[in-house]
């Protein structure tokens, strides 16, 4: 069986399913085969001082969430919020 050559295009209609257009539109400035050109990017690669600030931060962040949750099972445990919500599903905290 013979291998589609690579070199083919597929053009799709989203508009129909018949390829007719409006009467203001012309084959290429159909949007519904239009071209898009996107331009390559390089990221550089991050410096050592990047790593380790990385590294500090997303430590940080870690920490905070463990703190979070130690404090939110305390709340729980001592029942801390009674005076305000009868359980402790209830209760919504905002930032």
């Amino acid at each position: 069986m013979a291998k589609p050559s690579s070199k083919r295009k597929k053009l799709t209609s989203a508009a129909s399913s018949d390829d007719t257009l409006p009467d203001n539109l012309t084959q290429e400035e159909n949007p519904a085969t239009a071209t898009i050109t996107v331009t390559a990017v390089e990221i550089p690669e991050l410096t050592e001082q990047e790593v380790r600030d990385r590294l500090h931060l997303e430590r940080k962040v870690e920490r905070a969430f463990f703190e979070a949750g130690k404090a939110l099972t305390e709340l729980r445990d001592r029942r801390l919020y009674r005076s305000t919500h009868k359980t402790f599903e209830e209760v919504r905290f905002v930032a």
